[in-house]
């Protein structure tokens, strides 16, 4: 039986997308900078810096446990690509 996910594609930039995602759930929580930074073991400053797009202190690990820290499953899937594209790298939002 085939169940139909909503899927929204994001950018080729998977971090990029990872922050958006975090600026979402931030936003929809209607949580304050403060407050969203605890539970992430970051202080605020930091946090309003990532949210602004500042990732060099941040590693797609680390970006990844952010996502489950705010109650998010994070689901990797490796397979074969089709003959009639070059290989990619993209983050699936359901």
């Amino acid at each position: 039986m085939s169940k139909d996910i909503p899927v929204h594609r994001g950018s080729e930039n998977v971090f990029a997308d990872l922050v958006q995602q975090m600026r979402e759930i931030v936003a929809r929580r209607k949580l304050t900078q403060m407050a969203a930074a605890e539970p992430l073991g970051i202080k605020q400053p930091d946090l309003s810096a990532l949210l602004r797009g500042r990732l060099t202190k941040y590693s797609l690990e680390r970006l990844l446990k952010f996502m489950t820290i705010l109650d998010r499953d994070v689901k990797i899937v490796v397979q074969a690509t089709p003959r009639h594209r070059p290989a990619r790298i993209t983050l699936a939002v359901n």
